[in-house]
């Protein structure tokens, strides 16, 4: 192989594709396709396109949510073997809501190299094209595809101050835009399809509004939303210590971690919340 990893030996790639447009695959990406010995891909038809473009011949072997526990092992082996494996996904870069994650686990829990691309994805340009406050963000990825479920999420999302990016499809866009709308309220929100497609759209509106054009007209593609962050002061004089710290307990925190929490917010030493705490629990 030409294009040598950091020490010489056999690694698996992280190679990003396009999302769209052909011509956003990278020259390293080319380069690294063409070196590998094995790819790995979501779906062998998809990556069979690519590869064709290029006029690139390489072993496909499929690698998916149902499969990646026996290519895990198929993997390791051949990377002691000394060959070379790229991962690819059918559009955008590896793992990020795409499956690859258990491989990627399993070569590094061997000791070989994982080395990663940059590339096509699909959350960066919707954030810096939504003409919402790009930093800090959120990537939260696919919700729950179950609306009652997917509430849930919402509710533990709703006081996040931090501006959020989700992945929709088509046949969910309009459930899950009216659950934003009943949790978060009537925020600013950006809805992009299709990005770097020829049908690419950008929709910078609040909510209700994005939900209006939705209704009245067939939106299709990939979708990414990217969601204002919750701006509004908060206020927990309302709120016993115990109350507080259960809050946090509620939500997945361990008691230690809500009372530093609590203590932090309310600017009071972490052992006078602890000590309020378990005189309030007794």
């Amino acid at each position: 192989m030409s294009q040598k990893s950091y020490n010489d030996t056999a690694s698996l790639y992280l190679i990003p594709t396009p999302i769209g447009n052909l011509e956003d695959i990278t020259i390293r990406s080319l380069n690294i396709l063409k070196a590998v010995d094995i790819i790995l891909c979501e779906d062998t038809r998809e990556t069979g396109k690519l590869l064709n473009a290029y006029d690139i011949k390489k072993k496909l072997i499929a690698c998916h949510e149902f499969n990646q526990e026996k290519v895990k092992s198929y993997v390791v082996k051949e990377l002691k073997n000394g060959l070379n494996i790229g991962l690819v996904t059918d559009q955008g870069t590896p793992i990020i809501s795409d499956p690859g994650f258990v491989i990627v686990k399993e070569v590094i829990n061997n000791s070989f190299n994982v080395i990663s691309l940059p590339g096509a994805t699909a959350f960066v340009p919707a954030l810096i094209n939504s003409g919402i406050e790009p930093s800090p963000f959120l990537f939260y990825g696919f919700l729950n595809a179950k609306s009652s479920k997917q509430k849930k999420e919402l509710e533990k999302l709703k006081k996040v101050p931090y501006t959020m990016i989700f992945y929709e499809a088509p046949h969910r866009i309009k459930e899950t835009l009216k659950n934003m709308l009943e949790i978060f309220g009537n925020r600013n929100i950006c809805l992009e399809r299709e990005i770097s497609k020829i049908h690419e759209e950008v929709y910078r509106e609040k909510i209700s509004d994005i939900i209006s054009i939705a209704n009245s007209s067939e939106l299709k593609g990939e979708f990414v939303l990217v969601v204002e962050g919750n701006h509004e002061e908060v206020s927990f004089d309302d709120l016993t210590i115990k109350e507080h710290v259960d809050l946090y307990r509620n939500d997945g925190l361990s008691t230690n971690e809500a009372i530093k929490k609590v203590a932090m917010e309310r600017n009071v030493a972490k052992s006078v919340i602890y000590k309020e705490y378990h005189v309030g629990s007794d």
